[in-house]
């Protein structure tokens, strides 16, 4: 039994590697409920990170990959999309010396970490874990796509009724 310690002290005490993965299993426990309806099954669960900092995007990544692991979901791929460039360039003053500029730039950075089959259960446990953890000026985008029972006219293919008909 592990004592029940805040994830934001958690986290403060850096060196306290159990004392995270005891929160993380604090957290599942707190989530599971027994229900009369079945689970949620997705097929993909797709998390996009933001941000203009690239280190805090490598250590953000690394945690969410450590927390896929520990969680015990299949981290399907981690990838870094092209990073995004915007360039602005503006006169210094507003009616004459048309010769000096003065260039902006801003740079995004992404990161994509792709978990494949999750149940409902996890994935809210996992994104909600992740999402307290998001650090400052990074911002996330979730996409889950989700695992659907085949329609009752899909199971038989269309040209096997062709055949019987003939």
């Amino acid at each position: 039994p592990c004592p029940a310690v805040s994830l934001r002290s958690a986290l403060v005490l850096r060196g306290s590697y159990e004392a995270v993965l005891c929160e993380i299993k604090t957290l599942i426990v707190s989530q599971v409920s027994l229900a009369e309806e079945p689970d949620a099954l997705y097929q993909k669960l797709t998390v996009r990170v933001k941000g203009h900092d690239r280190s805090v995007l490598d250590s953000y990544e690394f945690f969410v990959t450590l927390a896929a692991g520990e969680l015990g979901l299949k981290l399907e791929k981690a990838c870094e999309p092209p990073k995004h460039t915007d360039k602005l360039a503006l006169l210094k003053s507003v009616h004459i010396f048309k010769k000096h500029h003065v260039q902006y730039e801003t740079r995004t950075h992404q990161r994509r970490i792709e978990v494949s089959r999750v149940t409902g259960s996890s994935a809210r446990v996992y994104l909600e874990y992740i999402q307290r953890n998001l650090p400052e000026g990074v911002a996330m985008e979730v996409i889950k796509t989700s695992a659907e029972k085949i329609p009752e006219h899909i199971h038989t293919p269309l040209w096997d009724e062709c055949r019987r008909q003939r």
